[in-house]
This record gives C-alpha cells, structure tokens and sequence, in this order.
C-alpha cells in the first residue's frame, strides 16, 4: 500500500521512487486544471533534478533482479495488469475526462483498448525474445545469438491517448524485462499514475515502475538529467515533432537509442471511385475525434477533381452530423493556438471552406469543426500539424497527384486511401510515406496486433506486440569454439 501525500488538504499526486512517494517541496506543486470545467481539479509533486535521479537509480536496482524474470511470470504479470485496467474502468474514465477534458466514450475506449494491447504484447513475449543460430563460414563453431533486455528506460508519454499510450508503453519494456521510469505528463498526472497503480497492483515488483512528472519550467533540466544517468539505455517518446527534436538531440549528445512516435499530417486521398458519402464520413470523424488532438487526425483531404463538388457535399453533411462532438481542447492556449494557425491560413489566402474557426460555448477551450482549401505550399498550415478539429481540401487532378501531395510533408505517420479497387489501393498504399495506410478507412488505427511508427519526421522504430518488445531487447552474438577442434581454428 502507497503511503498518500497530501497538499492543502487533499491527496496529491507524487513522484513515485522506489514504491514510496518523494519528499514534498511544496513549492514545487503542479496545478492540473480542466479546460471544460474552468478549474483546478487536481495537484501533482513536480520532481527536481534529486528526485529524478533518485528515481532513475531505484529503477536501475530493479534491473538487476527483474530483468531475470522468466517469460511465463512476466507474461502472467502484463495479463494481471490487463485485468486491472479493466477493473478501474470507471475510475481511470473519471481521472482522464477530468484532466484532458475528453468525452466519455473516448476515455472508456482508450482504457479497454489499453488492456487489449497489453494482453497481445504479453502473448508476443516469446516471438520477440526467441534468437537463433546462424551458419559459420567452417562446420566446427557455433553461434549463438541471444536476445536480451536492453536495461532501464525511460519513457515520456503524452496526455491525449492518456491511458492507452502510457499502459502500451509500459508493457513493452516489462515484457523485454526491462525496468521503467515514467515521465508522466504534467497535464494529466492522475490518469497516468493511474495506470502505474493498476500494474503494481498486478504484482510487479517495487521499484520495477517509478514515476515522475516535472512542471514545464524544469522539464528540459529534469529530463536532460535523467538522460544523461549512465543506468538509462534507451528513451521511448509519445509526443510533438518539436519536443522529439529536442529529445533526439539530447539522446543523441549522450549517445542513447530513442523510440519516438511523433506527430503527424494525416492524409485522407479520395479517389473518384470511391464511395463518396463514406469517404466524406471518415473524413470527418478523423479529423474531428477527441478535437482533433491525436498524431493520427486526418489533416488533409485530397480528393480527385472529377467528385470533389460531390464530395464537398457529402463532407458538409458529415461535418454537421458531427457539429457539438468534437469535445474541448486539453488547455485554452491549445485552442487558440490551432485557431491562429487556421487565421494565419486564411490571412495568407487560404478560404473557408466548412465552419468559421470559431469559439465553440464559452469555455474558451472549445472550437467549431472547420474545414478549409486553396491552401499553397508556402502557407503556414501546409505542413504544420494543427491539433485542432480542423483540415485542409486539396482537390488533385488524378491519383498520382494526389500521391504528389500526400507526400509533400516532413511527416509520414498515417493516411487513408479511399477507393472500391482494393487491388490499386493496395499499389497506392506502397507509394506513400507513411507508416501505415488504411484502405476505406480513418487515417486513426491503432490495433495491438498491428505495427504503428512513422518515418521521416514522424519518428522511427515500431511499437504494438512484438515489433515494440523487440525495441528493447538488444542481440547478442555468443561463438563457442571447441579448442581441440584443428578446422575450428583454421589449421590442417
């Protein structure tokens, strides 16, 4: 049992080290505030440089006994903790509305997708951990090639796939047998140390799992320090391009791997085949959901000239379906920010083309969906991510336009290809650079089974069952050769 910390009167939550909350400094305090609500619905310890060193050496004691634990015990641990996300369904719900300002069934869907992911990368343990014996050049050697945790991670996750993305990123590590320290987002601290407890709850042992958050202020000192701590082997980071540049330069100064799932500007291509009404529908719902705040949103539409009128008919019906649903940005200065760049697009001759990039309601943290086209590619918005319930319309003259433009971006994380030709869909899907192209669907997919990661600027590396345990498993070649073996040595 976690010993709780207070602060005016109410539990706070801490900086979890070594299965204890760290020392209050009450002058270090994170105020969590709801964008909906207007208030402060919560507190949080923000760590120092001490507290996070502190942590990250608990986290490399740990090592030394969890990283021997067999696949069966951590493979029954992962599927314990499955169990207990699901048990708290409600409660984690309550923690992620409160903090994110999401609506319901976002956070109840979040969280059963969470158990979902950590059941399948629990069943992939083995796949991902089995190495193998590769032939030498004379028949006297062997070798053995080992697969084997790469040691203590850190992992800094975002607050908008709030429990999802931060259980995935858990389990990955644990399952590889890696120890984990959490850089929970100062944004939604209780959701996150949510999901830590429903691990520890599990039975994983102390010290396996720390957790801290730092305030914006100290957060480039703070976890610069704990990627400098020699005991930390690799980085795992769920965030904007502009953060993971600046995590990558860090990694880099220090000379850690990172695995970095970044933003992105998520084409949805329209092809004058497809079934319009659909297209229009999935369209929207992607760039809508959750206000448009997920690396996955469609950004673009880009639809060939010869449906897009009919399109746009279908996309304005869509839009209205969905009009009120697009939920609230996560802080006012979100939404402000993602309508300034919609202004700063029209300021530079873009047109509106659904909705007036408005306030919605009076939170101040809520804006109508909006949609605009005629955006060139030197205007602000062309290929900066938006994160706000918002796309551009492109109309392209045929497919291999329309692939022109898709892939005009420093971001290749997802995209969407609509067309009743499965088979020249699937020859498109092979032509963009993106990590991964639905067919007749959402640029949003992220299912356990599946491989998700970018490239160019939406990072590098795989996460989801076994593509994100092999991110943390490092190979290790063993030759053995037998000393009274002549050939072995190369001798007649």
């Amino acid at each position: 049992m976690i010993a709780p910390l207070t602060y005016k009167d109410k539990e706070i939550v801490p900086c979890l080290v070594n299965g204890q909350p760290a020392k209050l400094d009450e002058s270090r305090v994170i105020e969590i505030t709801s964008s909906a609500q207007g208030k402060i619905v919560g507190y949080a310890q923000s760590a120092d440089v001490k507290t996070a060193r502190a942590a990250v050496e608990a986290t490399a004691r740990a090592f030394q006994s969890f990283s021997e634990t067999t696949y069966e015990k951590k493979r029954e641990l992962l599927n314990r903790a499955a169990d207990e996300l699901e048990a708290r369904v409600e409660i984690l719900a309550q923690y992620q509305i409160a903090e994110t300002s999401c609506p319901e069934s976002f956070a109840r869907f979040n969280i059963l997708e969470a158990a979902k992911h950590v059941r399948e990368i629990a069943a992939s343990i083995t796949i991902a951990a089995t190495g193998e014996i590769p032939p030498m050049e004379a028949v006297g050697p062997t070798c053995f090639v080992y697969k084997q945790p790469v040691g203590p991670v850190l992992g800094i996750v975002p607050w908008n796939g709030t429990v999802v993305l931060c259980a995935r990123a858990l389990a990955a590590p644990l399952a590889a047998g890696c120890t984990f320290l959490l850089k929970a987002s100062e944004l939604s601290p209780r959701t996150h140390y949510g999901v830590v407890e429903a691990f520890l709850a599990a039975g994983f042992p102390t010290g396996v799992i720390n957790q801290i958050q730092v305030r914006r202020e100290d957060s480039v000192e703070v976890t610069e320090a704990i990627i400098a701590h020699p005991s930390i082997r690799k980085i795992e980071f769920i965030g904007s391009a502009t953060v993971g540049r600046a995590i990558g330069q860090t990694a880099g100064k220090y000379l850690k791997p990172v695995l970095m799932e970044l933003g992105g500007k998520g084409p949805a291509i329209v092809l004058k085949d497809a079934d319009l009404r659909k297209a229009a529908m999935l369209s929207a719902q992607g760039a809508l959901l959750h206000h448009g705040q997920i690396c996955m949103s469609t950004e673009r539409i880009i639809v060939e000239k010869a449906v897009a009128d009919e399109f746009i008919i279908h996309l304005r019906d869509a839009v209205a379906s969905f009009n009120g649903n697009a939920g609230f940005a996560v802080t006012k200065a979100m939404a402000q920010k993602a309508q300034k760049l919609v202004q700063d697009a029209t300021d530079h001759g873009a047109r509106l083309l659904i909705g007036g990039n408005k306030q919605r309601g009076d939170s101040g943290a809520a804006l109508e969906p909006t949609f605009v086209t005629g955006v060139e590619a030197d205007n602000p918005i062309y290929d900066l991510e938006t994160f706000g319930p918002s796309a551009t319309v492109y109309i392209a003259e045929d497919e291999k336009d329309a692939i022109r433009i898709a892939n005009d971006s420093s971001y290749g994380l997802t995209g969407a290809i609509h067309t009743r030709n499965i088979l020249k869909g699937l020859r498109l899907a092979k032509q963009l650079e993106v990590g991964l192209v639905t067919l007749n669907s959402m640029t949003l997919l992220d299912q356990s089974s599946v491989p998700i990661g970018g490239v160019k600027g939406s990072g590098w590396g795989r996460s989801n069952s076994r593509y994100s345990v092999e991110e943390f498993l490092i190979v290790k070649s063993v030759v053995a050769i037998d000393p009274d073996d002549p050939v072995a040595w190369g001798s007649a």
